[in-house]
């Protein structure tokens, strides 16, 4: 099936945001979903149209390039692609970029990668090489690839940049997470000027990707004006520094592309000028985790449910399966949420099981064996590796049945 995210208009049928009454809401998907065996995971049509056409508007004009790690389902890969706002790839391991490249032109590698096997298969394939950019952020990087394959036998490979664009806060220290070894304008420039004079390498694009505004939520918790505060700030500083380090690495190459942002920085980061590209994924099939900021307000578009199968004592409700753990560090932020009925929490001492999760709440009191409760996953990957298939529910009912990378036989990381 060809998803169409253009054939939905929330403008001409507001009705159709039936997520903002989730009585409704997790009902109609109950009904369209119940005669399938648990675990099932879902995708609602329209709230997945609606996150897509929501964050095209947040970039501003600014193309958005599609995370793959937070999606790993090609037909959604390939409906959102059709829109007019998003172009290219951003992949997660070679191997997986190697297996996009037949059908996709514009893929970039998000992080470096030692694979040799798959690093043999780029040098020896000039067609996927053209469509593969590699990222790095050290010369070993690039002499372990000559070692593989030295740059008389293969073809011209691209690669990306990648610049750390943390904060380095005065007194307060490194802010956002550990990236890149290339902080200022002149490491980048230096880098950029090694990788230029090395045969067999194109130095095609930069990244900066800012984790400590685009991956922290700004509306949750007594913290959240602190959270603000330094998102402020450092937004400021990185837009300073990036353009520095953007016209010092143009010194030396031409840049097909500067990408920045993510799924909760895409208003800020399109503004910024040296950037020419936007990075999203998690936001189109929106876990929990993207309930807690200021600027969008996305529809949860993916869900998966479990089924009660014991109620070990009064008030508690006990479901098969339930501990798939977003990464992250360990806090109860990273734990799928039972959202449906609602008032269901996990238990403090117990959280999301591997085999089995307890549930505790008022809905609980209700729930009998072989009940269904919703849950809704922390950020977008992790759901994916635990099932084979999504169902793509649309008005209420089943229209297609949709593989995960699992279900095609596919676990790259």
């Amino acid at each position: 099936m060809t998803i169409d995210l253009l054939a939905w208009d929330a403008a001409a049928n507001p009705s159709s945001e039936r997520w903002r009454v989730p009585a409704r809401y997790w009902a109609e998907m109950s009904a369209a979903t119940a005669h399938l065996p648990a675990p099932l995971a879902a995708i609602d049509r329209q709230a997945l149209s609606f996150n897509a056409l929501d964050m095209m508007v947040r970039a501003g004009g600014v193309p958005i390039r599609v995370a793959s790690k937070s999606i790993r389902v090609r037909e959604v890969l390939d409906a959102v692609l059709r829109l007019p706002g998003y172009r290219g790839i951003l992949a997660f391991t070679l191997a997986e970029a190697l297996w996009l490249s037949s059908d996709h032109d514009d893929i970039v590698l998000g992080y470096p990668t030692v694979d040799r096997g798959s690093l043999a298969r780029l040098a020896a394939d000039e067609h996927a090489a053209a469509r593969i950019t590699l990222m790095v952020d050290d010369p070993a990087q690039l002499d372990l690839i000559d070692a593989i394959a030295p740059p008389r036998t293969r073809a011209e490979l691209r690669v990306a940049l990648d610049v750390d664009a943390s904060w380095r806060a005065p007194g307060l220290g490194h802010i956002g997470v550990h990236r890149s070894p290339l902080h200022t304008a002149q490491e980048a420039w230096a880098r950029a000027r090694l990788i230029a004079e090395r045969p067999g390498f194109r130095l095609a694009g930069l990244m900066m990707y800012e984790a400590q505004i685009a991956g922290q939520p700004d509306a949750v918790g007594a913290g959240e004006s602190v959270i603000r505060w330094m998102q402020r700030q450092s937004a400021a500083e990185l837009r300073e520094r990036r353009a520095e380090v953007v016209e010092r690495v143009r010194e030396v190459a031409h840049l097909d592309f500067v990408n920045g942002g993510g799924t909760g920085s895409l208003e800020s980061t399109a503004a910024d000028l040296a950037v020419t590209e936007l990075t999203a994924g998690s936001g189109l099939l929106a876990g929990h985790l993207f309930d807690g900021y200021r600027s969008f307000d996305p529809a949860p578009a993916a869900a998966f449910a479990l089924d009660v199968v014991r109620i070990p004592a009064p008030g508690v409700a006990t479901v098969l399966g339930g501990g798939w753990v977003a990464s992250g560090p360990a806090a109860p932020s990273r734990l799928p949420r039972p959202v449906w009925p609602a008032g269901l929490r996990h238990l403090s001492r117990e959280g999301a099981g591997e085999v089995q999760t307890p549930l505790r709440g008022p809905a609980a009191a209700h729930l009998a064996v072989g009940d269904r409760v919703w849950f809704r996953h922390a950020k977008s990957g992790e759901l994916a590796e635990r099932v084979e298939r999504f169902v793509l529910v649309s008005d209420g009912g089943i229209v297609a049945e949709m593989p995960t990378y699992r279900g095609e036989g596919k676990a790259f990381l």
